[in-house]
């Protein structure tokens, strides 16, 4: 798999300033770690973020939310957004700070 580049750019300058972010390939994508945690990522054109299993149903319930079915089986806590739920710079940082809340609430590896 590959991913979008000009979205992974996006995510960068955005997090940017942000203590602890990494980035790992991951998923055949590109994720964001905070302290060893992935919260958000890119995979071909969707913007993955991890929101936890907690606000999954409601998230899920938002336009452009799905479940990430990477393997053909949805994973509990994450989720794709397409990129029209993501194609502003507010509408792209909202959906980043939902996975940086969470995983903030982990502890890191």
């Amino acid at each position: 798999m590959t991913f979008n580049e000009i979205t992974a750019s996006r995510i960068r300058q955005a997090m940017q300033g942000t203590p602890g972010v990494t980035e790992r390939n991951m998923f055949g994508g590109i994720s964001f770690m905070l302290a060893g945690n992935m919260c958000c990522g890119v995979i071909e054109d969707n913007l993955v973020v991890r929101v936890g299993p907690g606000q999954y149903e409601d998230v899920l319930r938002e336009p452009h939310a799905r479940p990430m079915d990477f393997t053909g089986r949805p994973l509990t806590g994450f989720v794709y957004v397409e990129r029209a739920g993501y194609e502003t710079p507010a509408a792209l940082i909202r959906w980043i700070e939902r996975g940086v809340e969470f995983v903030r609430t982990l502890p890191g590896k």
